[in-house]
């Protein structure tokens, strides 16, 4: 692949520009693909609900069309016999309308929950498959609410709430139908009235779709500032930022207020204009209607009967504010949902056809680029190779480039420029179902699930046997501390492990890698949160694990990778130095600097008890090359 073809997917997803704006047509034209994929299968459903529609809505003419023949016959000739029929026909018209309503709401309100539950399932599935840029781009709570709410609103889709408008509509139509039979002077003065509402409604539903649509993004942004808040507690009340953190939060909420607010008026103003419109109608149906009854053109019973189904012919459009406003929500978060759908998970790439075998673990970077946004390279022209069975160690300072080196081996990134082949095949042209499953990582960070011990051990291969997950566990020290809880390996370790300690959780860690029984193994400061006695103990576990694999460790404290087969000094995005620890220590370059740096401070300022005890090399300690930085940085952190 060349160099400007793979430049193209340096965009951060989700961080474009503002998609132009459409008009209402083009926009329903664009998500019609999407509301048909969900309306299609559950056509059945939508059949027997427009059948239970149409009888519910011609039962509910019954009580209207009973008003003539009440007045006029039973009331005006006296005509008793006929007051049972009618009152039995009412009575009966009822229940049989009550009996559709439920079936509709039973039918169509639990195929809209069906509904939003397989799109949660599926908006989930989809964002669990995008490329880690995707979630370096957006807040972990952004897409919670992506997930959770966005969906929310499509219920009025398939739900009730669509049935009901077009149900209504067609009630509407039943309605104008009678009322034309009746009078049409008197339909024409209604319907102009009803005409020029309809489009006041167009108007101000033109208005609003913006602000639900806006609602929307900043739901999720107070989510994901909120999510963050509460997951970094101990941070937040470490620096007494309790208040700072609710200002922030309070500042969302208003935000959120304010549109909600917007929203309301809006509708307000709909409602009063529909109820102003009805006063109207009322007013010029009454003046018109009693010139017509007083001039005998009209029976009083007609005039009742006109104004009972001029009620079925304003209610669809007194509930156009209330189920337009639903579906222009609903329209708003199936947008939302449609972006998020529309980014590419990083298995469709139709370059990964290659499926691997179980690998050897020959890594080779070959003059490899990398890029996270366009313009800010991070990576310089980086070659190496890392055999089956080897140990590779990145070390130098932060920001140099190591991680980036390990999100490239992982495959969470592809470079821009060069090639990174696995057992002699493109990196880039490899299903990473068949990669990732191959691969061990255990990080600084240890990230552990709200369950048991054994339920985090086990999540490397859920179809492991106990016996293999407690095997595990006991090679990376696990049951020292396990067994001593009450309910052993089946205690709950809280959100991210927080009844447990640093060591413990990342004892769990490497459990959990030793289980996976990854070809390739990456290990970014596995032992950092371990005393030195742990660390003595667990060194077995970890050279257990590393046998036979191709591991990379990130190192800070360098004297946890003397042995590595190969040691590579990062820096400035560029490997400087490369060699052994006796090489690179012999040089007396860039390495050599970092090791006595460390290695000083840590003997004169007591760090990590035990560390950097006798080595083998003459002249780790007191070197005459000691740079005088370091009595500098002493004094810094002694406060002196």
């Amino acid at each position: 692949m060349g160099h400007g073809e793979r430049r193209v997917g340096l965009a951060r997803p989700g961080t474009g520009a503002p998609a132009p704006k459409h008009s209402k047509s083009e926009r329903f034209r664009e998500l019609w693909p999407d509301i048909k994929q969900m309306v299609y299968p559950r056509r059945g459903i939508f059949a027997l609900g427009l059948v239970l529609m149409v009888i519910n809505r011609l039962c509910a003419l019954v009580l209207p069309s009973s008003t003539k023949p009440l007045i006029d016959r039973v009331i005006g000739q006296r005509d008793v016999k006929l007051l049972g029929p009618v009152v039995g026909a009412v009575v009966g018209a009822t229940i049989l309308q009550g009996i559709t309503s439920f079936a509709l709401t039973q039918l169509l309100s639990k195929a809209g929950q069906r509904l939003i539950a397989e799109l949660r399932v599926k908006v989930q599935q989809h964002v669990g498959r995008l490329p880690v840029a995707y979630y370096d781009a957006n807040k972990s709570g952004v897409l919670v609410a992506r997930i959770m709410s966005d969906v929310e609103g499509v219920r009025n889709l398939v739900g009730t709430g669509l049935v009901d408008f077009v149900g209504g509509l067609m009630l509407a139509l039943f309605a104008l139908g009678r009322l034309l039979s009746i009078s049409p002077i008197m339909t024409f003065f209604t319907g102009l009235f009803v005409v020029l509402f309809s489009g006041v409604l167009q108007k101000a539903f033109t208005k609003i779709r913006p602000i639900f649509r806006e609602r929307g993004k900043i739901n999720a942004e107070v989510t994901g500032r909120l999510t963050e808040s509460l997951g970094g507690v101990r941070v937040v009340k470490g620096y007494h930022a309790e208040d700072r953190e609710s200002e922030v939060f309070a500042a969302g909420v208003t935000r959120l207020l304010n549109n909600v607010l917007k929203s309301l008026t809006a509708m307000s103003l709909m409602s009063l204009s529909a109820t102003v419109l009805m006063g109207i109608v009322g007013a010029v149906v009454w003046y018109v209607g009693a010139k017509q009854v007083l001039s005998g053109h009209m029976s009083l019973g007609d005039l009742m009967t006109f104004v009972a189904f001029l009620a079925f012919l304003i209610a669809p459009v007194m509930q156009v504010v209330n189920i337009g406003t639903q579906l222009t929500e609903a329209f708003a978060g199936l947008e939302r949902t449609r972006e998020v759908l529309r980014e590419s998970p990083e298995d469709r790439d139709p370059k990964r056809t290659v499926k691997l075998d179980t690998l050897r673990g020959d890594v080779d970077f070959s003059h490899v680029g990398f890029a996270y946004e366009q313009g800010k390279q991070v990576l310089y022209d980086v070659t190496f190779r890392a055999e089956p069975g080897t140990v590779t160690a990145l070390v130098g300072p932060s920001g140099s480039g190591k991680s980036t080196i390990i999100s490239l081996v992982a495959a969470f990134h592809t470079p821009i420029e060069g090639d990174i082949t696995v057992d002699g095949v493109d990196l880039s042209t490899v299903l990473l179902s068949s990669y990732r499953t191959q691969l061990g990582v255990v990080l600084q960070d240890t990230f552990l699930f709200d369950g048991t011990i054994e339920e985090n051990v086990a999540f490397a291969r859920p179809d492991a046997t106990h016996e293999q997950v407690m095997e595990a566990c006991r090679i990376a020290r696990v049951d020292e501390f396990a067994e001593a809880f009450e309910e052993k390996y089946g205690t709950v370790v809280g959100e991210r492990g927080v009844k447990l300690s640093g060591g413990q959780r990342q004892r769990v860690s490497i459990a959990r890698a030793i289980l996976a029984n990854p070809r390739i193994l990456i290990l970014d400061e596995a032992t950092s949160s371990l005393d030195s006695e742990s660390e003595a103990l667990i060194q077995e576990g970890l050279k257990y694990l590393m046998k036979g694999r191709t591991t990379f460790v990130i190192a800070h404290r360098l004297s946890t990778i003397r042995r590595a087969d190969q040691i590579l000094v990062v820096e400035g995005g560029r490997i400087v130095e490369r060699g052994t620890h006796e090489q690179l220590y012999a040089l007396g370059g860039r390495y050599w600097d970092l090791y006595t740096r460390q290695h000083g401070l840590e003997a004169n300022l007591f760090l990590a008890p035990g560390e950097g005890d006798a080595v083998e090399e003459n002249g780790a300690k007191g070197d005459a090359r000691e740079p005088a930085a370091i009595t500098e940085a002493m004094r810094m952190l002694r406060g002196r």
